[in-house]
């Protein structure tokens, strides 16, 4: 393998893509070998999350969410890699423009009853925030950020599913990192105490036949946010040390063991 460049940051998604193996971390953010070129799914998503960005920039009408979303789902199959096209049943593909065009006008209205009353303070922040101890710093992109009227700062990460997360989803520790990890740096970035700041995930089911919206809150405490960032550290460690040994108990799960890349 050839000499590793160093490592100017790191997100979430290659965070977990650590703790699962740290030899697979190289595998796609070092050799650029198996990243992941998106599929259906992933299209659904897509076009969900830019449905709800456009309409609460006010660039697309509320009224309008079912359409916009056929509309953007179509561009985001066509952009797909040509042989994802191919392995796709149009049956599959028709069924979720459906569903679609069911759950996009409720995303936002779920929003606002479960809210009320707030300012939209931003939509798909970058963050690109410096590490403590390290010359590496955090990526990330948090979906909304809202400000209700009694001063606290909402952060809500949209999640496209198919028909929601059980209790252990919810509470698992690697997924409500994300949103301890955001919280910490929007903190930072913009000089707002911790304990002002509330994060939520924002389920949108794709095949529920009712509450097809659902949010709910995920508390990071100090102690959370210590244990987040000290995982980070140590991912830091190893990346920046160039060592990278395979965690054989996730081999099961790779869609790279056995391979060329990974015997």
């Amino acid at each position: 393998m050839q000499q590793i460049t160093q490592i100017s940051h790191v997100s979430f998604s290659g965070l977990k893509i650590w703790n699962e193996c740290p030899f697979k971390y190289r595998l796609n953010y070092v050799d650029k070998i198996g990243k992941f070129a998106g599929n259906v799914f992933t299209a659904f998503g897509t076009a969900m999350h830019e449905v709800c960005e456009k309409t609460l920039k006010n660039e697309w009408k509320e009224g309008d969410a079912a359409l916009n979303f056929q509309k953007s789902f179509i561009h985001e199959i066509e952009v797909l890699p040509a042989q994802i096209k191919e392995d796709t049943q149009q049956e599959l593909v028709d069924a979720m423009m459906d569903q679609g065009a069911l759950l996009a006008p409720e995303a936002i209205p779920g929003l606002k009853s479960f809210f009320k009353e707030f300012e939209v303070v931003s939509l798909e922040e970058n963050l690109m925030e410096p590490i403590e101890g390290v010359s590496n710093k955090f990526k990330g992109f948090v979906d909304l950020l809202l400000r209700t009227p009694d001063g606290k700062y909402h952060i809500v990460d949209w999640k496209t599913c198919s028909w929601g997360w059980d209790m252990r989803r919810k509470s698992d520790k690697m997924t409500t990192y994300q949103l301890t990890l955001y919280k910490h740096f929007i903190a930072k970035k913009h000089n707002i105490p911790p304990e002002m700041i509330e994060t939520y995930f924002a389920l949108l089911k794709r095949t529920a036949k009712k509450n097809r919206v659902e949010i709910f809150r995920v508390t990071s405490g100090k102690r959370k946010t210590e244990n987040a960032l000290q995982l980070l550290d140590r991912a830091l460690f190893s990346i920046n040390k160039e060592f990278f040994p395979k965690n054989r108990l996730s081999c099961s799960k790779c869609e790279l063991h056995r391979t060329q890349f990974c015997p």
